[in-house]
């Protein structure tokens, strides 16, 4: 496990051993600015003799990997989890605020005549590639980084669910030929219900996965139920078993691609791009197993270097709760403020606490004084514990941080490929 270390200017210098960093702080050379990632910063000018560093970025929609690679050895590996709550945050604020423009401001002007901007993207692919930016730009802050290599991917989704089309086939939907999307679906389903097999009947497109859990109106996720079948349901009396395969992620990846690579190259020198087709080759010649930090071990492209065996866990957490009431009033009409006190006899949610020598984060807290503790993985240590019995180790700054032991794969003497851009 290495130490990382900063100059006396927060210029990041190359990793130490653990015995080094202990005995630099024993002798007063050297104080902790980071518990995790575990940084030291020098208190004495140095001659800041650096080698050259990769890192390799496994980009994804919902996961992100990182590895910082020397010829000889991994510095740094990390894997870390973004948010996928805030479509659902949105479209709960969007039905709030419509509520209150229409009956409190309809003296307004419409608001859609203030939209039109152009190349502005959605909250949650924004914060996506904001979430890319920091984490790139934490790791440079404690390793000094040569070359940053990002793997990009493309997704062609008609391929994705028709493995065998091809030229025109393309312009062809599944749709083609009928007035709408719903008689397309009704003449596949034969116009037959999918549940009780009624035909003669009231027949009506159903929602395999509703559309506020991110269903679409792909005909894979439309189904023909009778009414009776499609009433029971919404109402919770029945379940039509059915999974249909979510093409968010490839899209989200599809559009993040080239604006990620964009701004990387703005803020960084160096910035090179690889693809996913080459990481598998060079993953699999490797004989190592597939995770996105492994992954991004591959991308690295320093394919002798010794794999840590040390991984770090980062995972963005919702800073605040924006909402000021909650949405349904209580009896009497009054409106109950929806947010508790940000900080509480010095804890606030997120922290990294130490609770009967357990190593846990304050998921949830109460004016009264007592925290819901969790482990990183989800693991509930206490409902309910006093600020008296907890230590605090680390305070949340817009992420919780864990680290785990991995096993490193065997280290492969021979020659890999990759092609950069």
């Amino acid at each position: 496990m290495f130490v990382y270390v900063l100059n006396k200017n927060d210029e990041a210098l190359m990793p130490c051993k653990e015995r080094k960093a202990r005995l630099l702080l024993k002798e007063g050379k050297a104080k902790v600015v980071n518990r995790t990632p575990f940084t030291i910063q020098l208190l004495y000018g140095s001659s800041g003799y650096k080698q050259p560093v990769n890192l390799g970025v496994d980009a994804g929609s919902k996961y992100i990997g990182l590895s910082a690679t020397t010829e000889k050895n991994e510095l740094f590996k990390a894997t870390v989890e973004l948010r996928q709550d805030i479509p659902k945050l949105m479209d709960s604020r969007r039905s709030l605020r419509r509520g209150r423009r229409t009956r409190k401001l309809r003296y307004r002007p419409v608001r859609f005549n203030n939209r039109g901007k152009k190349g502005k993207l959605t909250p949650s692919i924004q914060h996506k590639i904001d979430c890319y930016l920091t984490m790139i730009k934490k790791v440079c802050g404690i390793i000094p980084v040569t070359n940053i290599i990002v793997e990009t991917a493309e997704f062609d989704t008609h391929k994705l669910k028709n493995p065998g089309i091809h030229g025109a086939k393309y312009q062809h939907g599944d749709a083609m030929g009928f007035y709408n999307v719903k008689a397309a679906v009704l003449n596949r389903d034969n116009y037959t219900c999918q549940i009780c097999g009624a035909q003669n009947t009231q027949l009506q497109v159903h929602h395999i996965r509703f559309q506020s859990q991110g269903g679409s109106n792909r005909m894979e996720n439309l189904t023909t139920l009778c009414k009776d079948c499609h009433e029971k349901i919404h109402k919770g009396e029945l379940k039509f078993n059915k999974k249909v395969k979510s093409f968010k992620h490839a899209a989200h990846m599809n559009i993040m691609r080239k604006k990620m690579v964009e701004l990387l190259k703005k803020e960084f020198d160096n910035v090179f791009e690889t693809f996913g087709y080459l990481t598998k080759y060079n993953r699999e010649k490797l004989g190592i197993n597939k995770s996105h930090s492994n992954d991004a071990f591959v991308i690295s492209h320093n394919f002798n270097a010794k794999q840590c065996t040390v991984e770090f866990l980062f995972r963005k957490v919702r800073r605040h709760n924006r909402q000021i009431h909650k949405a349904k009033p209580s009896k009497g009409g009054k409106r109950q403020r929806t947010q508790s006190p940000y900080i509480v006899n010095g804890f606030r949610r997120f922290d990294k606490v130490m609770y009967n020598g357990i190593e846990c984060f304050i998921t949830g807290k109460r004016s009264s004084g007592y925290f819901q503790l969790k482990k990183f993985d989800g693991t509930v240590i206490s409902q309910g514990v006093s600020s008296k019995r907890l230590k605090l180790l680390e305070p949340v700054k817009g992420w919780i941080v864990d680290w785990r032991i991995g096993n490193s794969s065997p280290t492969y003497r021979g020659r890999g490929i990759l092609a950069i851009r």
